[in-house]
């Protein structure tokens, strides 16, 4: 749920933790620990996070941005669900405009453009197509609309996957056409 400042001051209390000091352990944590099953939770955390605007100022401050961009461009590890919640977290923070700047100016386009090959995976498929609409602009159009993405949409039209198809078929109708 979306919220303001003053609201999250009210609901946290006096003596809660608030709102960026909970967002910066999530991080310390994430980069510390060892465990995937953690990392996945935390950065689970993190993209839904990054889903309310009041949160953007807090993710830019802590990098997250930048996290969530590495994970995705981190070839060794290849453990698909921290590669999901990464795409996560671009495709529900990239409606901002400077986010959005951020990521095409970071390589995100690329970084997205690399998951729309997991065919079996329709989550992963939906976060990549989703997070390609979000982030066209007059810099990133041609990445976005070439002939290769032209392509793979067309074979998303087809899917058995009712999400996966709708959704290839919105971004042929509107950025394709």
């Amino acid at each position: 749920m979306f919220s303001s400042k003053q609201r999250l001051a009210k609901r946290t209390g006096q003596y809660g933790i608030g709102r960026l000091s909970y967002l910066q352990s999530l991080v310390q944590e994430f980069q510390s620990t060892e465990s995937s099953n953690s990392k996945r939770e935390i950065l689970a955390n993190l993209a839904n996070f990054a889903y309310d605007p009041i949160n953007y100022d807090y993710l830019r401050q802590l990098n997250v941005l930048d996290m969530f961009l590495d994970v995705l461009a981190d070839k060794e590890d290849q453990d698909p669900s921290l590669k999901l919640y990464a795409l996560t977290g671009i495709c529900n923070s990239a409606l901002d405009k400077r986010i959005k700047a951020f990521y095409i100016e970071n390589g995100g386009v690329k970084l997205v453009l690399d998951y729309l090959n997991w065919y079996d995976d329709s989550e992963m498929l939906i976060q990549a197509v989703t997070s390609l609409m979000y982030l066209v602009n007059n810099d990133s159009r041609k990445d976005i609309m070439s002939d290769s993405v032209k392509l793979r949409m067309a074979e998303l039209v087809k899917s058995s996957d009712t999400r996966v198809k709708n959704l290839a078929t919105i971004f042929m109708e509107d950025y394709i056409r």
